[in-house]
């Protein structure tokens, strides 16, 4: 859990709700490659890492994700200032002779850095389809070019190394969306959208979590007793996930394509069924 610095710092609260004199203040993104570093410690393999922009606007968080050798498809906002992939960025030599301080600021003249909400407007964009969803295909208009993050390059920073933007035209242009991701130059801008909108699986399992399991329904005053909820609610949404997973609802016949006959899936493995012989006798049913 997030615990907010002013939380972290008193005494006198921490002692009333509980909290463990180990825990200490953590931004979000701390916490959350903190998440990171124990899931890869438990030996789940490395994905692609997604987050919304609260995350992937940092630069640090970024970074480590890199230091970490992990691959990421992250939202940022328009403010995000980047080298187009035709600039040099360099910093000036001191002209022999002049005064003042030597040149800092790496610099293009002829290629400035911009801004996402400044480039946006000048770039391409093609029509993407990602899935199909409840509201039929999902389309939009997107454009993706390699480019190099200009963070604090007026203050002698150097150039990020060169990764993709992708971004979506929303309303004619009106407004936009931006992500960020060090995935392969290879990658397919088909690909890169997939990604990115597979974010929304993120908010379907917290909707799931707070709505039908009950996240936010605590409404105690202890830490053990919010992680003791938290705990039993993962562990309620990861059993309904494998379920899923597992047995699948049966296809209704008229899903099927072409009349093509269905195959029912069975509620349970047969070898964990009851058998039904004699049912009728039976008062009760065991399942194992």
């Amino acid at each position: 859990m997030f615990l907010p610095e002013p939380w972290a710092s008193d005494a006198s609260r921490r002692r009333k709700a509980g909290v463990p004199e180990e825990v200490v203040f953590a931004s979000k993104g701390e916490v959350a490659l903190a998440q990171l570093d124990w899931a890869l410690a438990c030996g789940v393999r490395k994905h692609v890492v997604l987050a919304d922009g609260g995350y992937g606007e940092s630069t640090g968080f970024r970074d480590q994700l890199d230091e970490r050798g992990l691959e990421y498809v992250v939202a940022v906002n328009g403010e995000i200032v980047v080298w187009m992939p035709q600039s040099t960025p360099r910093i000036a030599h001191k002209v022999s002779g002049s005064r003042g301080r030597p040149p800092t600021r790496y610099r293009d003249d002829d290629n400035p850095p911009l801004a996402l909400k400044t480039l946006a407007p000048t770039l391409r964009f093609r029509s993407v389809s990602w899935r199909l969803g409840s509201r039929g295909t999902q389309t939009g208009e997107f454009a993706a070019l390699r480019v190099r993050t200009a963070h604090h390059h007026q203050l002698g920073v150097p150039h990020g190394d060169e990764q993709w933007l992708l971004c979506q035209r929303i309303d004619g242009g009106k407004s936009h969306k931006y992500w960020l991701s060090n995935l392969a130059a290879t990658t397919s801008p088909a690909e890169l959208v997939r990604l990115a909108k597979l974010r929304w699986r993120i908010e379907r399992d917290y909707q799931e979590l707070k709505q039908e399991i009950g996240l936010d329904h605590y409404e105690g005053r202890t830490w053990r007793g919010f992680h003791h909820h938290a705990t039993l609610c993962a562990v309620a949404h990861g059993f309904l996930a494998l379920r899923r997973a597992l047995f699948p609802p049966a296809a209704h016949a008229v899903d099927s394509a072409n009349g093509a006959k269905t195959r029912e899936l069975p509620i349970m493995p047969k070898a964990n069924q009851t058998s039904r012989a004699g049912a009728a006798d039976s008062s009760s049913e065991v399942i194992r």
